[in-house]
């Protein structure tokens, strides 16, 4: 449903002037009467609902969920990009505390920060009447929600925050020390998401669908648990959520990247975007300017991801590695999900590989005038408009909803933490072979029985070891594998997890050395490797995207952006 955009449009202008009134001194004596103010705002439950999708508001921003996040998909092991585009200097561990995406996704997530806080002190004060208990507690549970999502994207971008739990009325209180992600979690993430799973229901009306719920909650608070490898708690909130009966898996695993059917069953939380509202804007606005653009930033990102000879960049690229694992997600010719397709339906629709299976941008991809070259073996269809060019909408534009939680993630982290707080990985496989299956590819139980009990390490390149799978015995380190360099990477892919997994895994540097070895035994093995060879058909040359980033990379330096230059010159008690 697009009906809370249309809401987010008639208040974003509204809360603005409020803020600003907030925030201005005294410059004339007389008041306007009719002018919107502290005083004579926040009077109704309206108005509370109003400043609300504000704060729903700044999820649409670019670095949180729109085109920025382009910077960040080529940061791990899933995507490469050229030397000339903008993401280049993520991909090569080349960026800088003064660098647009670390400087604005900072900004941004504060913007959100800084909207709840405004919220949260006006509930403090509002007097019953204008609120009953239940509608406060709801608009309450919603917000500290939407902190809590706030403050954990900072912490797990920029390696700790700044709390304000209040808006700041002195340059004093502004300038906070930055805090660790534990003592963030301690006193503002994990007392937020119990109260809003205390609080929110498990699910809105129609008209209200896409509001942060209890599953949301409980999720969110299970990966805050998972993330701090607390694995008994983390891995509790997950099963009530597998056990509450209100989500489950698409059958069609389409229904997650395109903007047919969403807010569906195995949505969680996701960010609304709209085709219809400001049609065709390019993205250049952020929520909060007077134009309300609502849309463009799915526009935007479909754009960077979309093919160059339809209009867009291709700024992001999909690893060879990444390439190479959903060619071997090999279909299950008896799973009912598949209809006579040879390439796995996860396949179909994550890229566009040259020998790819149906249409990209309706046009079959032996015909498709896509861009090859250039190291090229496939491109990327995540969020990307290629399945309705010549429909409305046009191709200008897109309204793809950007998910930022859904039940696969779910039964994955489940997985994880039962392995690592038991061992108990048969049961680990049992929630793995679900996302497997619906994906109507061969599940581990599968290979098992029918290799003497193992199953592939598909991670290890089949191409680069001799053209042959290498099997493993099934065990607590091996399942884990599977998660962290297989399941994850394919199932998730483009969906603003990966490089933070890499990261509290603490396996980035073995997985780039890993895919460095690779692609020098691609450009040592053309003739094997290169254009017109299977399984890749890498056009022109081995594309080299590990390169720089293999030899790059300092955990200290590179786990976690940099503090924003600005905010480390203007604000004497952060030390970067």
């Amino acid at each position: 449903m697009k009906s809370m955009n249309k809401i987010i449009i008639k208040s974003l202008a509204l809360l603005a002037l409020v803020i600003t009134s907030c925030n201005e001194s005294t410059f004339l004596d007389e008041q306007n009467p009719n002018a919107l103010t502290e005083a004579n705002f926040w009077k109704t439950e309206t108005h509370f609902n109003s400043a609300l999708t504000t704060v729903y508001g700044a999820l649409q921003n670019r670095g949180v969920s729109g085109s920025e996040l382009v910077q960040e998909f080529v940061l791990g092991d899933i995507a490469g990009t050229q030397p000339w585009y903008r993401p280049a200097p993520f991909r090569n561990l080349t960026y800088n505390n003064a660098q647009n995406h670390v400087t604005n996704k900072w900004e941004e997530l504060y913007l959100g920060v800084f909207r709840a806080n405004t919220i949260l002190t006006q509930l403090e004060r509002v007097e019953e009447d204008t609120l009953n208990d239940e509608a406060k507690a709801k608009i309450e549970g919603e917000v500290r929600f939407l902190r809590a999502f706030f403050y954990f994207q900072i912490v797990h971008t920029y390696g700790g925050a700044m709390i304000h739990d209040g808006v700041a009325q002195t340059l004093a209180e502004l300038n906070q020390p930055l805090s660790s992600t534990a003592e963030v979690n301690t006193q503002i993430i994990i007392p937020d998401l119990e109260f809003a799973m205390n609080n929110l229901p498990e699910s809105w009306e129609a008209d209200q669908v896409g509001r942060a719920t209890w599953g949301a909650a409980t999720s969110m608070l299970g990966k805050v648990y998972l993330y701090d490898q607390q694995w008994d708690k983390a891995a509790t909130l997950f099963k009530e959520v597998i056990d509450s009966g209100i989500y489950d898996l698409t059958r069609n695993i389409e229904d997650n990247f395109t903007h047919f059917n969403e807010f569906n069953e195995e949505s969680i939380f996701e960010v609304n975007f709209s085709f219809d509202l400001v049609p065709g804007a390019g993205g250049a606005f952020k929520d909060d300017t007077t134009t309300g653009v609502i849309g463009s930033e799915a526009t935007a990102i479909s754009n960077e991801i979309g093919t160059l000879n339809h209009g867009a960049f291709n700024t992001v690229l999909t690893s060879y590695s990444l390439h190479e694992l959903l060619v071997h997600d090999e279909v299950d010719p008896n799973n009912p999900i598949n209809d006579g397709n040879l390439e796995s339906r996860r396949m179909n629709y994550t890229i566009a590989p040259r020998n790819g299976e149906g249409d990209y941008y309706l046009e079959p991809f032996a015909e498709s005038p896509a861009a090859w070259g250039g190291g090229i073996s496939a491109f990327v269809k995540k969020h990307s408009n290629w399945y309705h060019m010549e429909t409305e909408p046009l191709m200008g534009r897109s309204g793809i909803n950007f998910r930022h939680i859904r039940y696969a993630d779910i039964l994955l982290m489940y997985a994880e933490a039962i392995i690592n707080d038991s061992g108990d990985f048969m049961t680990a496989i049992q929630y793995i072979d679900m996302v497997r299956s619906r994906a109507g590819v061969y599940t581990l139980q599968q290979y098992m029985d029918m290799n003497g009990g193992q199953f592939p390490a598909f991670h290890v390149s089949p191409q680069v070891n001799g053209g042959n799978l290498t099997f493993v015995d099934p065990n607590a380190q091996t399942v884990m594998e599977h998660i962290r360099k297989v399941e994850r990477k394919i199932e998730l892919c483009f969906e603003g997890h990966r490089y933070k997994d890499l990261v509290r895994w603490g396996i980035v540097k073995e997985v780039f050395d890993e895919l460095r070895a690779d692609e020098v035994w691609r450009e040592e093995n053309l003739d094997v490797s290169g254009e017109g060879q299977a399984p890749l058909f890498i056009s022109g040359f081995v594309r080299p995207d590990f390169v720089l980033s293999a030899d790059n990379y300092q955990s200290e330096q590179h786990d976690y952006f940099p503090i924003p230059t600005g905010e480390a010159l203007n604000n004497p008690n952060i030390n970067n």
